[in-house]
């Protein structure tokens, strides 16, 4: 506790000096080094951002010295390459062999991600594969008090609470730490108490400024978590020192009064005083001391130079894909003896049905979860009968929280499975979207690589649906997800291509920890033609050996007048408008993305030198669309020729015939191409 509140003084005297990065510190806060003590350092600990003294306490647990525990949070503040949470990418606490996974600032989001911790472990005892943490590991996850008011919160804990009323086990511990202020703006009195009284989780209080109650209730709190396999959340009364952080001047909204009030309550002072041993005074000075030893050696730690060096644990992939279906036996017994590749021709949906049979066929870590994805087998059918051939621990819903399930993924995923959760509409995922952006594509970077969380995210989306429209179910906005650093984004468009490109991503997912969003063209799902009823020429045959490697496009045609580039709807519009072009003399080829992040741009730069020409037929929106990626990719590769775009307008869908007038239609990309093509 005295290690932590010297780092937090010298944190500020690092900065003074310009060699410290980050003074948000943890003075005040030093009672969850109890917490800490009650815990095993084999415990999953997903940590607040003022848990210097619970850092510091699990580095002695594990052994380590009090110096090894400061010089780690050191390397943090200074931004040093040898820092072992980050390796200098930000100040977190976080080391893989403490079980401690750096999180980030954003408010509350890592409380799903805890309920995914907490749930694997049983999960993965019922299915006889490996977990990450022992048998009997007690997740912790703390946070303050403001951040109990976030709808994540609110969600996290409303489904740990529905989770305990299933019946399943979730040895989670919670820890609210309560310092009674969100940087400027007071928590009223007893508000905590009130909000975080849960149906299914046990509420246990305790004040951090008495020592003996504080590290008794911590005892109780993990062994009470320990033993019946149910949440806790546990509310440790704190104070703050130092301000929010050394940019923060709290004289400018606390009163005198309100300050003393606190310095009365010092958890370090209270500790002595429990103590009544003598030399403590000493042994504080002795400690800051120590601190400022280690600072100084400190002095010229490498830190991050190039951004090669940055970003370089945001993709490691090798584009080979090696993963492969399981083997014959197993294969029959998983489809009932009628293998996919059997069949003459499947639609979207089927193929994509039988991509994730064989997925949980070759590998029993992996787990389907979602609304609806069980016994009814999804709304649009997609996960028919997997629930019946693997299981309800394999294939199973979950409760009506976009926030939750992507948290459960990120959890799994962190712990040995191998999670593939369904968002049931594009629309819905936005809501929830902090999940895939603040926690599963970040935390490669800010742990340098040493957590991932594997996960596979598919995603019913885009537009043109019939019969069943409106914006909320015909979302066409996928900018959102293409800024995220490190998240790849597929969209299988031919049957051919959805089972590759879905192997593709469980291949990253297992050898990479890489996290994938696969978007399905619901409109697509059930197509069968395409140029005439009755044609069969949306149909594609299923393999089980074909690859399509991440970011690599594929070529329909080879005609030499007009490359169209194209993705999702605008690959079977762009097609059908190739043909009557193709009628009248105009060669074409069409280009299908497949891959959205990262762009196939060789493939893309080498369709548009065979023509000279590219149409870009973007379903997407105009403003944030996929076309202004695809536009700049041949800017910057070089491309010289004729260059056009179409795309959907800048609107929400509305419902009924409506909808075509803000959609791209064929029609604007036959025009477009003769435009180009004649002018």
């Amino acid at each position: 506790m005295a290690g932590s509140r010297q780092l937090d003084i010298h944190a500020r005297r690092l900065r003074e000096r310009g060699r410290g990065h980050y003074t948000i510190g943890s003075s005040g806060h030093e009672s969850n080094a109890y917490v800490a003590a009650a815990l095993r350092p084999t415990d999953p600990a997903l940590l607040h951002y003022r848990s210097g003294a619970f850092f510091l306490a699990r580095t002695m647990q594990a052994g380590r010295s009090l110096a090894d525990g400061l010089r780690a949070v050191l390397l943090g503040m200074v931004a040093s390459t040898e820092d072992p949470a980050s390796g200098g990418r930000h100040k977190v606490f976080g080391d893989a062999s403490l079980a401690i996974v750096p999180q980030t600032s954003t408010i509350a989001s890592h409380l799903p991600r805890a309920l995914g911790v907490a749930l694997a472990g049983s999960r993965a005892k019922r299915l006889g594969v490996e977990s990450r943490w022992p048998r009997d590991a007690v997740t912790l996850c703390s946070f303050g008090e403001a951040s109990i008011n976030h709808s994540t919160a609110v969600g996290a804990l409303n489904a740990a609470g529905y989770t305990v009323a299933q019946g399943l086990p979730l040895p989670l511990l919670f820890v609210c730490e309560d310092n009674g202020i969100g940087i400027s703006v007071p928590t009223p009195a007893g508000w905590v108490a009130s909000a975080a009284r849960r149906p299914g989780i046990t509420y246990l209080y305790a004040d951090g400024d008495d020592a003996e109650a504080a590290r008794g209730t911590a005892l109780e709190a993990a062994d009470l978590v320990r033993r019946t396999r149910k949440p806790v959340l546990l509310h440790l009364r704190t104070v703050r020192y130092l301000s929010h952080a050394g940019s923060d001047v709290e004289t400018a909204y606390r009163s005198p009064a309100e300050l003393a009030a606190d310095r009365e309550r010092d958890p370090l002072l209270a500790l002595a005083r429990h103590i009544a041993a003598p030399g403590l005074a000493r042994r504080y000075a002795e400690i800051g001391d120590l601190v400022e030893g280690l600072a100084a050696e400190l002095e010229g730690t490498p830190t991050l130079t190039t951004a090669e060096d940055v970003i370089a644990p945001l993709a490691p992939r090798d584009p080979a894909v090696r993963e492969r279906v399981a083997d014959t036996s197993a294969r029959a017994t998983a489809f009932d003896g009628r293998l996919p590749e059997q069949a003459p021709a499947l639609t979207l949906a089927q193929t994509i049905n039988a991509a994730l049979t064989d997925t949980l066929a070759a590998r029993p870590e992996a787990l389907v979860f979602g609304e609806d994805v069980g016994r009814k087998g999804g709304v649009y059918g997609l996960t028919r009968g997997l629930a019946q051939r693997f299981g309800p621990a394999r294939v199973f819903d979950t409760l009506l929280d976009e926030q939750s399930i992507l948290g459960f993924g990120l959890g799994l995923g962190l712990s040995g499975m191998l999670p593939i959760p369904e968002i049931q509409y594009l629309a819905y995922l936005h809501n929830a979207e902090d999940q895939l952006r603040g926690e599963a594509a970040s935390l490669r970077f800010f742990s340098n690589g040493t957590f991932t969380n594997p996960m596979v995210v598919r995603i019913a989306g885009l537009a043109y649906q019939k019969g069943f429209g409106g914006h909320f179910h015909n979302d066409n906005a996928v900018g959102v997800l293409r800024d995220i650093p490190g998240l790849v984004v597929a969209v299988p468009s031919r049957p051919e291509d959805a089972a590759p490109m879905l192997r593709a991503c469980v291949d990253a997912a297992v050898r990479y920890g890489q996290v994938s969003v696969y978007l399905e063209p619901i409109a697509l799902y059930h197509e069968r033609d395409l140029h005439e009823t009755g044609d069969r020429g949306w149909l594609g045959r299923y393999s089980p050996d074909a690859a399509a490697p991440i970011g690599s496009a594929r070529v329909h045609g080879q005609g030499r007048d007009l490359t169209i580039a194209t993705f999702g709807n605008g690959l079977r519009m762009s097609l059908r408008v190739a043909r009557r072009l193709e009628e009248d003399g105009i060669g074409v080829r069409v280009l299908d993305l497949r891959w959205l992040n990262p762009l196939p741009v060789n493939d893309l730069r080498m369709a548009a030198a065979a023509t000279g020409r590219v149409l870009v037929a973007d379903e997407t929106r105009h403003s944030g669309g996929v076309g202004e990626g695809v536009l700049a990719a041949l800017v910057e590769s070089g491309f010289r020729g004729r260059m056009a775009r179409v795309s959907g307008r800048d609107s929400f869908v509305p419902l009924g015939a409506a909808a075509n007038l803000v959609l791209l239609g064929e029609e604007e990309i036959e025009d477009a191409a003769r435009r180009l093509v004649t002018t």
